[in-house]
């Protein structure tokens, strides 16, 4: 296995931190990973040690805001930031590695944003795979509460809200505790303005899904309490794909590919990436 890392320089001229790992011969594929909120690309070891010995290439970046890149922590002028890094990105790796297929593996914030880039951008990948995707405004945010945070994201946009509940990502408390003491995941309360652009882009991409018809698979945890799981039924129902999965972990936290168990979960998205090589 190859590790490589680097930086480019991304929108608004911040410096992107970017790594992959090689398989020993010609990679089959590339593995294109999105982090989820407040933390980094350097957490899916387990993507990593799964896929790559069997022939994947794993890329992935940490988004602006996050983890080595520069930029405010979690906070961005617009969503747009996050899809035009990762178009950039894109682009670096289609020269790298040109002429093979890729699919995109979107976590938590970064299956929204994953989604967000797959309304225009499709027909660049062969397939997705949304993992505890962030795509339902939670039920408990009231609609006076959205506008206030609207308005919080215009007066004082970096104000902090809401933070996130460490022991949530995973049943495995050796995960919770690597989270916590990771001095690249941000700890920190989401910004305003990061917080209205979330659920903007939320409706947007619900009230766009049908636009998505390439090759999908959902995997979700059922004790997930950071993102509300009926939003993996969501977006699988909304896509107009004819080839979908979901797959639904019962009693998996967040992070599935992190879980006691979570050789399930790869076992599962590789036979379903196996499945789609070779085709367009």
């Amino acid at each position: 296995m190859k590790h490589q890392e680097g930086v480019f320089k991304g929108v608004r001229d911040n410096s992107i931190f970017y790594q992959y790992w090689l398989p020993d011969g010609e990679p089959k594929a590339i593995l294109l990973v999105v982090h989820g909120l407040a933390e980094h690309c350097g957490r899916y070891m387990n993507l990593v040690n799964y896929f790559v010995p069997a022939g994947f290439a794993v890329f992935g970046l940490d988004h602006i805001g996050h983890g080595k890149s520069a930029g405010e922590r979690v906070y961005v002028e617009s969503f747009e930031d996050y899809t035009q890094t990762l178009k950039e990105y894109l682009a670096m790796i289609h020269e790298w590695q040109p002429a093979k297929q890729v699919f995109l593996f979107g976590h938590s914030m970064g299956g929204l944003i994953a989604a967000a880039y797959l309304l225009e951008n499709q027909d660049e990948f062969s397939g997705v795979v949304l993992s505890g995707p962030s795509i339902k405004v939670p039920a408990n945010i009231s609609k006076a509460t959205i506008m206030i945070a609207n308005l919080l994201s215009i007066l004082i946009p970096k104000a902090g809200l809401v933070k996130l509940e460490a022991d949530g990502i995973s049943s495995d408390p050796e995960v919770v505790e690597a989270y916590i003491n990771d001095n690249l995941v941000y700890s920190g309360k989401t910004t305003a303005r990061l917080g209205a652009e979330l659920i903007k882009t939320m409706k947007n991409v619900t009230a766009e899904a049908a636009k998505i018809s390439l090759p999908l698979m959902v995997v979700q945890g059922s004790a997930d309490i950071l993102v509300d799981p009926s939003g993996a039924q969501l977006i699988y129902d909304l896509v107009s794909s004819e080839d979908k999965t979901i797959k639904i972990y019962e009693g998996f936290f967040h992070e599935v590919f992190n879980e006691p168990k979570h050789e399930l979960v790869l076992n599962d998205i590789g036979t379903w990436l196996e499945k789609h090589l070779g085709t367009e």
